[in-house]
């Protein structure tokens, strides 16, 4: 049957504004568009642990058979689940399938009608999905701006209303787009003043920021004042899933109430035992998150030393985002150093606001010094 004409116009849209999407090709140009950043998606250790783990349990089992409150719940779920909470020094883990899973789960399950939803204006997609599926009401405080959220705290602090209201404050500790980070422990504080529930998201930090990659509340030492972390699997542990972080009592609520954990079949025993592998793995891997630190130190350097900061949006995370204004401009530059042999993506407009399309750089530990002083020089030269 052919696609409905209204349907067609919508793709038409897209390529007319140069802006369609399609998936890419693998290739074996030097990588600064994975989310791979310690290299764990390559590690043939990994593996191959992953695999003996496997053999010495006498797991032979492709998939889980149904939900986790089916027959799903294998064994190998409550020994990585324990393992996640106390590396993250919480109270309980709940493994979802992807990050996506588990916010849309929490975020539509959680806040119940009457309760209020502050959020980041740029948080990621699957958390405003989540807030829409939720009776909660929502708001957007501008970017990491602390002084528009309290302002929006008092004005529902202030409200007259007999029962108090419960109020949600949403953010993630590196943000996707721009690769910068909130003030967390001042975040913190706010939220402790009004008696808040503070919701982070650490896709982006877990085995980045840390001594064993921990993330950004661990690395602050604030993660006992967060109601709930996510953590997701698929970026710096290169491998798939995530889990909420919490206490007992939410990781009980979630499994009763979190639709895209009870209505989908789990995760296979082999892709659970990798998630407990690259976990365990995290204690030995202090070199290569050091190498990673330093690479984005010496690519904050090269950046200012060849005149490039006016572009770039400040960072410290392995994340850093050029601004190159125009689909078709900032696509011709992430092509012409595809010819050169370099994998940096362009993020086009929707994605990110017009005028606000840029190169998103993805830095790694595997990246040389070398390889990185190239692609910014290059930069220089195609923008300049």
């Amino acid at each position: 049957m052919k696609l409905p004409e209204n349907l067609n116009q919508k793709l038409e849209n897209r390529k007319q504004s140069n802006a369609l999407r399609q998936l890419p090709s693998q290739n074996n140009l030097i990588d600064f568009t994975s989310n791979d950043y310690i290299g764990f998606s390559k590690s043939e250790t990994i593996f191959k642990q992953t695999h003996q783990y496997l053999i010495e349990k006498d797991i032979a089992q492709n998939g889980a058979t149904g939900s986790r409150l089916i027959s799903g719940n294998h064994s190998l779920y409550p020994i990585t689940e324990n393992f996640i909470a106390q590396f993250h020094e919480a109270e309980s883990a709940l493994i979802f399938n992807s990050g996506y899973d588990a916010n849309v789960g929490f975020f539509s399950a959680v806040p119940q009608r009457n309760d209020v939803i502050l959020y980041d204006e740029l948080s990621h997609a699957s958390i405003r999905d989540g807030i829409v599926l939720s009776n909660a009401k929502s708001y957007k405080f501008n970017h990491n701006d602390f002084e528009d959220l309290e302002r929006l705290i008092i004005k529902f602090r202030s409200s007259k209303t007999q029962i108090p209201t419960i109020i949600y404050i949403v953010t993630e500790t590196v943000f996707s787009m721009d690769g910068d980070c909130p003030n967390l422990e001042e975040l913190v504080l706010l939220s402790d003043k009004y008696n808040c529930y503070l919701v982070v998201d650490e896709a982006h930090t877990l085995g980045v920021f840390g001594e064993k990659g921990e993330g950004l509340a661990q690395y602050l030492n604030v993660q006992d004042r967060i109601f709930a972390r996510i953590m997701t699997f698929g970026k710096g542990l290169g491998c798939h899933g995530a889990a909420i972080l919490g206490s007992t009592a939410l990781k009980e609520y979630l499994v009763n109430f979190a639709r895209s954990f009870i209505y989908t079949t789990g995760l296979s025993p082999h892709a659970v035992a990798t998630i407990l592998t690259v976990y365990q793995q995290l204690a030995e891997e202090k070199e290569t998150i050091d190498k990673l630190r330093n690479n984005i130190v010496f690519f904050n350097q090269q950046k200012n030393l060849l005149g490039l900061k006016p572009i770039f949006v400040r960072s410290k995370s392995a994340i850093q985002s050029a601004i190159i204004p125009g689909n078709e401009r900032v696509k011709q530059i992430a092509q012409q150093l595809r010819q050169k042999g370099f994998d940096v993506k362009p993020i086009l407009s929707p994605t990110v606001p017009e005028g606000q399309e840029r190169l998103r750089f993805c830095i790694h530990s595997y990246n040389s010094e070398k390889e990185i002083f190239q692609v910014l020089e290059l930069l220089r030269d195609f923008v300049f």
